[in-house]
């Protein structure tokens, strides 16, 4: 005899909804600390001398390629603006994510105002890391990230001008925007923003925070 419809409904409904919190996507349920697997190749920085607070590192191209995030890695992605290099750094970082099966949210920042609630909710959603994509963020993440020194920031194409430990950059020529009235860096180039570049960079700072080589500038 069959079951009745409506059962048969509760049955795949209740299914469901086990299998959504048993998902990874279900960030509410806790999960380990996130942890680097491998290790970086020659070149990355000296190993017996660790950076000191605010320095800027020149690691060999592609001694992070080694590194990458343990499993359930979870990110959310802030980005400001439609200007083409911050195109260019989003998609750097939701192909990174794919690549490395990283849980990946995003959240588009409309206007100047919604900036530092937007890095709330960034935070309220419990990530390992906050990855910041677009100049319009340098600004309200000087004014939070010392406040809540227990998250992780990674700036990708842009620096903090007084980064606490808990944000990262990655920067190079053409890029390096510092805020605080600081103006455009005078070699800033948009052209310098290539998919091979934001690659890198998103690559190259997520090695660093796994490693708690943080609160430093990478310069590639």
């Amino acid at each position: 005899m069959r079951p009745p419809l409506r059962a048969v409904a509760l049955l795949a409904a209740t299914a469901a909804l086990v299998a959504a919190c048993n998902s990874g996507d279900d960030w509410s349920q806790p999960h380990p600390a996130p942890s680097a697997v491998g290790t970086f190749g020659p070149g990355f920085v000296d190993p017996s001398a660790r950076p000191a607070p605010e320095a800027t590192i020149t690691p060999q191209p592609g001694s992070w390629l080694g590194v990458h995030p343990s499993e359930d890695y979870r990110v959310v992605l802030l980005t400001a603006g439609d200007d083409a290099p911050t195109k260019a750094l989003v998609a750097a970082v939701k192909d990174w994510a794919g690549d490395e099966h990283v849980h990946l949210r995003t959240i588009v920042v409309g206007n100047a105002h919604d900036a530092v609630p937007s890095i709330a909710k960034a935070m309220e959603m419990g990530p390992d890391l906050i990855v910041s994509a677009g100049n319009d963020l340098i600004d309200p993440l000087a004014l939070v990230t010392p406040n809540h020194l227990d998250e992780q920031f990674l700036v990708v194409g842009a620096e903090l001008a007084e980064p606490t430990h808990n944000v990262t950059a990655v920067d190079w020529d053409g890029a390096s925007f510092r805020g605080e009235g600081l103006g455009m860096s005078s070699t800033y180039d948009p052209a310098s923003f290539t998919a091979e570049r934001c690659g890198a960079a998103i690559r190259a700072g997520v090695a660093a925070v796994l490693t708690d080589l943080t609160g430093i500038v990478i310069w590639l």
